[in-house]
């Protein structure tokens, strides 16, 4: 009685995990994509950070601009003095107040850097352009998650199907294992058998609906909403068998953000040398400035004065000895175009071998999705014979035990090779920058 009431409770328990996602709303994979992109964290830092990059992309940030301040300065003391002067008179003022108030505009210009201005214009629009490569990056780095999380829902809600019709078997088996018990045909070691069976089949079924829920739970996390929202899947994992391993590395090699990030960063060491040797030019400056100015001291021969009035100049400097700071910062910033160029020529081969290594699970999750397909319905016949048979007493349990392994371990090489397919397929986009969600 204990065993039957374990066994009622895990039934019960897994019908209502199954009836729960049944009657919860489909979630398609076009609905899920559509709400991490609007959502996902990771996307929403990316666009700021792009955003940033943009913003800075102006003339004045690049030093080409002049800058305007305004100045005032005021100070003031109270004092006491006692003058003797040359004719022996004595002038004695106590408390005088002093003061002296300045104020006014300063214009400096940088008219000449040694062109330092337009290489930081051009590092920042490339720093602008690597934004934008990193926000599509994260855009599908974070779509391909998804589609491969859903199709792992799908792939596991397959599994559970399967398991669910293996514990039906399992029950069968059961029924006429009791049958034949109570007729006297086998001993009671064939029903405790029959009875361990489905207890197996069972306790699996409750592990795939645990892994089956965590993989919800992380979904909804890709989606930034509540972990605990219930949704179904679709049911069907259609794999594109169009990809051709020619087409993919050609368009990496213009799409790949890894790839693209790396001509960047080769571009961005071309301007860093540039901005180094900025500095053995001449900086020319123009100052200008309009200020007014105003004194009070009662102690001295001039009580008060005022002077307002504009004043302009050049200012201009030149390097000529810094300890071969100069050489030594042009000597390393040619080493870090050399950095750049073989970091770029190093990601494109990891990008190959990437596409390379993708494309086989690509292929063999096609040819063991066509095994697959016919292996299935090969067991699945080979079950329903074997289950025949056992019920007329032709087979051993050992033997109907086995078919219905044969069969679950089709179904889930089925399963696994169309996952596969797809992850592959989806990674092969990922990388050539070609996810679309028809």
């Amino acid at each position: 009685m204990k065993i039957k009431y374990i066994i009622g409770l895990i039934f019960y328990c897994a019908a209502f995990t199954n009836a729960t996602a049944q009657d919860a709303p489909v979630l398609t994979l076009r609905d899920a994509v559509e709400i991490a992109l609007k959502n996902n964290y990771n996307i929403k830092l990316s666009q700021n950070n792009a955003a940033i990059s943009g913003n800075n992309v102006t003339l004045g940030n690049a030093g080409f601009l002049p800058t305007v301040t305004g100045n005032l300065t005021q100070n003031s003391s109270v004092q006491t003095t006692k003058q003797t002067r040359s004719d022996g008179t004595v002038n004695d003022i106590k408390n005088a107040h002093n003061s002296n108030l300045n104020y006014g505009v300063n214009l400096n210009w940088t008219i000449f850097d040694g062109f330092a201005m337009f290489a930081t214009y051009d590092q920042l629009k490339q720093l602008d352009k690597l934004g934008a490569i990193r926000l599509q990056d994260t855009i599908q780095s974070t779509v391909a998650n998804v589609i491969n999380t859903y199709y792992n829902l799908i792939s596991q809600n397959e599994q559970i199907k399967a398991l669910h019709g293996a514990i039906d078997i399992s029950r069968t088996q059961l029924r006429y294992s009791n049958d034949k018990f109570t007729v006297g045909r086998v001993s009671r070691l064939e029903v405790y058998n029959a009875q361990v069976n489905l207890n197996t089949d069972t306790a699996a079924l409750i592990v795939q609906l645990q892994q089956f829920k965590s993989s919800k739970i992380q979904l909804n996390q890709l989606l930034v909403r509540d972990l605990q929202t219930e949704f179904s899947v679709g049911d069907t994992i259609v794999v594109d068998r169009s990809l051709i391993l020619g087409d993919i590395i050609s368009k990496a090699q213009t799409q790949n953000p890894g790839i693209l990030s790396s001509q960047i960063n080769k571009r961005l060491a071309d301007i860093n040398l540039k901005q180094v040797r900025s500095t053995r030019y001449p900086v020319v400056g123009l100052t200008s400035g309009y200020t007014f100015t105003k004194n009070k001291t009662p102690a001295g021969f001039t009580l008060q004065q005022n002077a307002h009035g504009f004043a302009y100049g050049v200012v201009a400097s030149i390097n000529i000895f810094d300890g071969l700071n100069q050489w030594r910062r042009e000597r390393n910033a040619k080493l870090q175009i050399d950095n750049a160029d073989i970091d770029y020529k190093k990601t494109m081969l990891e990008v190959e071998a990437q596409i390379s290594n993708f494309y086989v699970s690509y292929l063999s999750g096609l040819d063991l999705i066509r095994i697959g397909q016919s292996n299935v319905e090969l067991a699945r016949k080979n079950l329903e014979i074997s289950l025949e048979k056992y019920k007329l007493g032709n087979i051993t349990p050992l033997e109907i035990r086995e078919a219905q392994r044969n069969y679950l371990d089709a179904q889930s090489t089925f399963f696994s090779a169309q996952y596969q397919s797809k992850m592959a397929e989806v990674t092969l986009k990922q990388i050539t920058n070609s996810i679309n969600i028809q």
